[in-house]
C-alpha cells in the first residue's frame, strides 16, 4: 500500500529559513605572497613564517581571518630580524584590508588571500652598545653587532644573550638585562641600540637538593653528579653534573634547576629533578649471510641493581646456525659501578665464556677481569682491565692450552652525528692487549685500530661517501706459540664482504692458520631513494701477513657490491647485501648479507 507525501507548506519554509542562514559551500582559497623590493632570501622567509600562505586551500573563513590577522605581527618580525624597520604590510582577502574587517562579521566566503609586503631600505647600526662586559671573556660580542653592519632584532638578541653568557661565565649567575634603549632613525635608515646589563655578585655553588621519583639514594647521585659545592659558579660545571647523571642509563630525565635568589653567604642552591627509567631492558638482535648462516643476540640489562646506579648487563650470542660448522656461542656478564673512583670514573666486572668453531679453528675460552673506566667527554671515553684468561684451542698446529694474565686497554672517540645511520663526522677505536703467559703459554701484545669517516653530499646528505680502515698486529710469539684467538683472519660482513667467514689465512704447517698483522680497507657509496630507502655500493679489501705488519706481497682479497637499506625510526636501516668476490682465488661464489645498521 502506498502513502502519498505531500509536504506542508509551514515546514518547508522552516526549512528552506535553516538552509538560508548556513553558509554556501566554500571553495579552497588561494594565497600569495609579494615582496617587491625583498631578496630571494627574505621573500622565502616570509613565505615560511606565514600562517597565510600555510593556510592555502583552506575554506573555513574564520580560519583564513585568523591566519591574515596574526600574519601583520609575524611578518613585519621577520622584517624587524632582516634590518628592515620602515615595512609596508597589506593583507587583503578578496581586495579587502584583513584588518579592517571585523570578526564577528567576516565574509560568507573567501577565494584569494593576496599578500604585499613593501621591506622599506635595510637599516645600519649607528651606535651599537654592550656595556658593562667582562674582561677576558672567553665569550665575544657578534661581530654584526657594531656601527655599520647591517641592523636587526636578531642581532640585538644575540648581542644580548652573548652579554649575559659572558658574564654567567664569570662567576655572576645573576646577570640580565637590565635596560634597552632603541632608536629608529628613518630618513637616514639608522637604528641606535644601547644596551646595559646588571651582572649581579659573583656567587659560588652551594648545596643540591633531590627531588622526583627515583629509587637511587641521595648519596649515590650526590657522588655520582660531583655536585661542585664551594666552587666558583660556571654554567659548564652544571652540565656536567647532569651530563654524568644522564650517562649512568638509569634516568629518563634529569634537570638542575638553579634557586631564584642566592644565600645571604654568597652561595647559589641548586635543586636535581631526576625521573628513573624502568629498571630492566630487554634486546634482540639476528643477522644472516649466505656463508655464516644465522646468527642470533640478546642482552638482558637492570639499570639499579643495588640502589646506586649499577648497571648488570648479561649478552648471549649464538651463530653459526644453519651453516657448514658447528654452532658458535658466548654469553657475557658485565657489571659496572658509576663513580666509584670520582665522579667521571667508574669501576666493572667482567666474566666471558666462549666457544668458537670457525673455519681453520675451534676454540673455547673463558676469561674474567676487573677493570676501570675513564669518561674525558660524551665523545671520548678510555678504560683498562687486568684479568685471567683460559682458551683450549685445536688449529692446524694442533690442540693446545694457553693461560695468560691478561691486560685490556681501549679508548674510543665517537664524533659521529648519529650511531646507527652516520653521515658525518668519524670514530676512532684503539685496543691494545698485553698477555703474559703462564704454564709455558709465550707473552706478547695485541694490537687493533679501527677509523671510520663519514661526508654527506647534496640537500639532507642525500649521498654519503663512507669510508673504514682497520688495522692489527701481534708481537711476539711466533703463529705456533700464540692462542689462534688473538691471531687475524679476513672475511665476512665485518672485514671483506663477497668472501666466505674468516677465510683468509695464512699458509702454516700445511694448513691455514691466523696471520700476525692485519689490514682492512673498506668505501661505500650511499644515496637516498627515497626518505626511508637508499642504495648502497661498496667495495672491501683485506690482507693478512705472517709478519707483524702487512705489505704489498701479504695475502688478500677483495670483495664488491650493491646493499639496499630500509630506515626504520629508532633502530636506524634494515640492511641487505649482496656481494661477490673480486680479488682472492675464492669460489664462494655471490653472498648475501642481512641485518641491522649500517655496515659500519
Amino acid at each position: 500500500m502506498n502513502f502519498p507525501f505531500r509536504p506542508r507548506p509551514l515546514a518547508c519554509a522552516f526549512v528552506f529559513s535553516l538552509m538560508a542562514l548556513l553558509p554556501p559551500p566554500g571553495r579552497a582559497a588561494e594565497a600569495t605572497l609579494q615582496a617587491p623590493g625583498a631578496d630571494s632570501a627574505l621573500a622565502d622567509r616570509l613565505r615560511g613564517a606565514s600562517a597565510s600562505v600555510a593556510a592555502s586551500g583552506e575554506t573555513n573563513v574564520q580560519e583564513l581571518l585568523a591566519a591574515a590577522l596574526s600574519d601583520y605581527r609575524t611578518l613585519v618580525q621577520v622584517l624587524f630580524d632582516a634590518g628592515h624597520f620602515s615595512p609596508v604590510v597589506n593583507i587583503r582577502l578578496d581586495g579587502r584590508e584583513a584588518a579592517q574587517i571585523q570578526p564577528l562579521n567576516p565574509p560568507r566566503s573567501v577565494q584569494k588571500v593576496e599578500i604585499t609586503v613593501k621591506p622599506g631600505p635595510q637599516f645600519a647600526f649607528g651606535k651599537a652598545k654592550l656595556a658593562p662586559f667582562p674582561q677576558n671573556s672567553d665569550v665575544s660580542i657578534p661581530e654584526g653587532f657594531a656601527s655599520g653592519k647591517p641592523a636587526g632584532t636578531g642581532v640585538i638578541r644575540d648581542a644580548a644573550a652573548a652579554g649575559v653568557r659572558a658574564w654567567r661565565r664569570s662567576g655572576h649567575a645573576k646577570a640580565e638585562v637590565a635596560g634597552q634603549k632603541i632608536t629608529a632613525n628613518h630618513l637616514q635608515a639608522r637604528l641606535d641600540a644601547e644596551l646595559r646589563l646588571a651582572p649581579g655578585p659573583k656567587l659560588r655553588f652551594g648545596q643540591m637538593q633531590i627531588t622526583g621519583t627515583t629509587n637511587v639514594r641521595e648519596d649515590a647521585i650526590r657522588r655520582i653528579a660531583g655536585f661542585p659545592a664551594g666552587k666558583e659558579f660556571h654554567p659548564d660545571l652544571i652540565s656536567k653534573s647532569a651530563t654524568r647523571l644522564r650517562r649512568t642509563g638509569t634516568f629518563s630525565s634529569v634537570v638542575l634547576r638553579e634557586a631564584e635568589q642566592p644565600n645571604p653567604d654568597g652561595s647559589l642552591d641548586f635543586v636535581a629533578q631526576v625521573e628513573d627509567l624502568p629498571p630492566r631492558r630487554l634486546t634482540f638482535g639476528a643477522e644472516i649471510t649466505s656463508s655464516s648462516g644465522l646468527e642470533l643476540s640478546g642482552s638482558w640489562m637492570h639499570r639499579n641493581l643495588f640502589g646506586a646506579a649499577e648497571k648488570l648487563r648479561i649478552e648471549a650470542r649464538i651463530s653459526g646456525i644453519g651453516s657448514s660448522n658447528d654452532i658458535d656461542g658466548r654469553i657475557a656478564v658485565r657489571l659496572d659501578r658509576p663513580a666509584k673512583l670520582g665522579p667521571d670514573d667508574s669501576i666493572f666486572y667482567l666474566a666471558e665464556a666462549e666457544r668458537l668453531d670457525e673455519e681453520h679453528y675451534t676454540a673455547t675460552r673463558v676469561f674474567g677481569a676487573i677493570g676501570a673506566r675513564r669518561t674525558f667527554s660524551d665523545t671520548f671515553f678510555a678504560e683498562a682491565a687486568l684479568g685471567v684468561s683460559s682458551i683450549r684451542a685445536e688449529d692446524v698446529f694442533g690442540n693446545r692450552r694457553f693461560k695468560y694474565v691478561a691486560g685490556r686497554f681501549r679508548a674510543e672517540y665517537d664524533a659521529r652525528d648519529s650511531r646507527v645511520n652516520p653521515a658525518a663526522g668519524y670514530f676512532l677505536q684503539g685496543d691494545a692487549t698485553p698477555f703474559v703467559g703462564f704454564g709455558g703459554s709465550k707473552s706478547g701484545l695485541q694490537l687493533k685500530g679501527d677509523g671510520r669517516i663519514y661526508h654527506g653530499l647534496g640537500a639532507d646528505d642525500r649521498i654519503v661517501l663512507a669510508g673504514r680502515l682497520q688495522l692489527g698486529t701481534v708481537a711476539g710469539p711466533s703463529l705456533s706459540e700464540v692462542s689462534p684467538t688473538l691471531l687475524f683472519f679476513s672475511g665476512g660482513a665485518g672485514t671483506v664482504r663477497g668472501h666466505e667467514y674468516q677465510s683468509l689465512g695464512v699458509p702454516a704447517n700445511g694448513g691455514i692458520a691466523g696471520g700476525r698483522s692485519f689490514a682492512a680497507l673498506s668505501a661505500e657509496v650511499r644515496g637516498k631513494i627515497t626518505d626511508k630507502i637508499s642504495l648502497v655500493g661498496f667495495y672491501d679489501l683485506g690482507f693478512v701477513d705472517t709478519d707483524s705488519f702487512v705489505s704489498g706481497s701479504s695475502a688478500r682479497h677483495a670483495g664488491a657490491g650493491i646493499g639496499l637499506r630500509y630506515d626504520v625510526a629508532g633502530i636506524g636501516p634494515i640492511r641487505l647485501d649482496l656481494a661477490y668476490p673480486v680479488d682472492g682465488g675464492s669460489e664462494d661464489g655471490l653472498q648475501f648479507y642481512i641485518g641491522i645498521g649500517q655496515a659500519f
